[in-house]
């Protein structure tokens, strides 16, 4: 979000000249997504690693800034936190063994950057919220240093017109206000980009949405904030509300996080065009580029705007362009936290696609079974929930609405993926692994979330304080995570 972007202050005459160059970048894209031959090409994988840095005691290490600079990886940016990095994996085709390429990538990263880290007595840990996190790791002194986020910071400051509220069900219910933006880097995700044509793109982007909270529940791994058990995937809440700039005049617009305002029946052109109605620019930064003559050029646009105001709205799913690869539009899911294995996270994405693309030619009939609220009932209470949750399903054989327990209903859908990644290409094995890690979590019922809750409430039982508890968690958990080991495989037991 913003890289380019090197002021952090604003003038009225700045957002004017954006919200007009935008309106430009709009026609734009729908120009483009109208062009015969426009995002047709090969179909392929990307994925975006957020890590924690943590020192040998597993408390955040503000570091980052260091590190990027010594290991000097084009790959590797820093996030809104001092001791947060994200790693961005090179696009894999959608056929073979998409997801061994990435874990190999990252399995060379990680050893890279921790190799140069030990100097600053660190090393990365891909985990949704780090449970050893107090209220001390945060504010203004644990910001990274950079205009892009200074500049949002400043502007959802100044929308909000007041501190930042946290209020999330849990034992016991964390309830806090915050002056700036750095409680949203609490979070960290494993983030999917999956390129689709604009003719697949409805059916593909529901069928992402109607499945998101089978796969999240499965995924969850964020059950501990300040001390507090909180949501199994507590991510969700805490992103959302860490940076709702909405003040009393506009609650009645969606927060700048948000799951969806409705099942998509037209095309990309729709979030396109929400995105820019609902949410005002916060970083109004403006190129020199005429998108609409480029087109007329037979060029392809950057739409610079466009994506910079895309960057800063959240949605758990979107759209996003790129001119790159001839020009193509991709859906990101975002709800997926970061671990607990390379593998997990693998298996979780697989079984996104392969759910999605098993039900996509199905959507239309069953979006108007489902009303989308239900569908973000459904996120929600996964996020809350995790593997106990009761999911509002469209029936494929009756005209009814169903409720499934979450794992019985990932159950079904798991030859359906199995066969949707066959089909796509997958290798035999590559495919077989991605099912197994499914197969065996549901099982076995288990996920990073419940995982770290039994080992924390065992710790407890021997008489350890809550924080004593949570550190001495987390040290196992990173030992697990770097014997390469599925979760599934880690020890349930102290």
């Amino acid at each position: 979000m913003g890289k380019d972007i090197e002021q952090d202050t604003f003038s009225q005459a700045d957002y004017e000249r954006f919200n007009q160059k935008i309106r430009d970048n709009l026609k734009a894209v729908n120009q483009l997504l109208v062009t015969p031959g426009f995002g047709i090409g090969e179909t392929t994988l990307g994925a975006e690693l957020e890590f924690y840095l943590v020192d040998p005691q597993g408390n955040p290490s503000p570091c980052n800034q260091r590190l990027l600079k010594a290991a000097n990886l084009p790959q590797l940016t820093p996030e809104l936190n001092r001791f947060n990095l994200e790693y961005n994996l090179s696009p894999q085709p959608f056929k073979g063994a998409p997801f061994a390429a990435f874990e190999h990538e990252l399995l060379n990263a990680i050893q890279h950057v921790n190799q140069l880290a030990q100097q600053y007595q660190t090393e990365l840990v891909p985990i949704g919220i780090l449970p050893t996190l107090t209220i001390d790791h945060f504010g203004p002194q644990m910001m990274t240093d950079l205009p892009r986020y200074r500049a949002m910071d400043n502007a959802l400051r100044t929308l909000r017109g007041g501190p930042f509220k946290i209020n999330i069900d849990g034992n016991p219910p964390l309830d806090l206000t915050w002056n700036d933006v750095t409680l949203e880097g609490a979070n960290t995700s494993f983030q999917l980009h999956w390129r689709v044509t604009p003719q697949q793109f409805s059916n593909a982007f529901n069928a992402v949405q109607l499945v998101t909270p089978v796969v999240l529940g499965l995924a969850a791994n964020s059950p501990y904030l300040f001390g507090h058990e909180l949501w199994e995937e507590t991510r969700i809440a805490l992103f959302k509300q860490s940076i709702d700039c909405r003040d009393s005049d506009h609650a009645k617009y969606p927060a700048r996080v948000y799951f969806g305002n409705g099942w998509i029946r037209q095309g990309a052109e729709e979030l396109f065009a929400s995105t820019v109605a609902l949410f005002p620019p916060i970083m109004p930064v403006v190129s020199d580029e005429d998108p609409l003559a480029k087109i007329a050029r037979q060029e392809l646009p950057h739409l610079h705007e466009l994506q910079l105001h895309q960057g800063s709205t959240w949605p758990w799913n979107r759209v996003i362009y790129d001119h790159h690869n001839d020009g193509h539009i991709r859906i990101e899911m975002r709800a997926l936290p970061a671990g607990p294995s390379l593998e997990d996270m693998s298996a979780n994405s697989a079984f996104l696609l392969g759910s999605a693309m098993a039900l996509q030619d199905s959507m239309p009939q069953r979006i108007n079974l489902l009303p989308f609220k239900y569908a973000e009932h459904n996120f929600y209470r996964a996020a809350q929930l995790g593997l106990d949750t009761s999911l509002l399903w469209p029936s494929s054989s009756q005209v009814k609405v169903v409720e499934y327990d979450l794992l019985k209903l990932a159950r079904r859908l798991l030859p359906l993926a199995r066969d949707s990644l066959l089909e796509a290409g997958l290798e035999t094995a590559e495919c077989q692994r991605m099912i197994e890690n499914i197969q065996q979590r549901i099982d076995m019922k288990v996920n990073g979330a419940r995982w770290q809750k039994n080992i924390t409430r065992q710790f407890r039982q021997q008489g350890c304080s809550q924080q004593d508890a949570l550190s001495s968690m987390f040290q196992r958990y990173r030992q697990h995570f770097y014997s390469g080991k599925s979760i599934s495989q880690w020890d349930t037991q102290l």
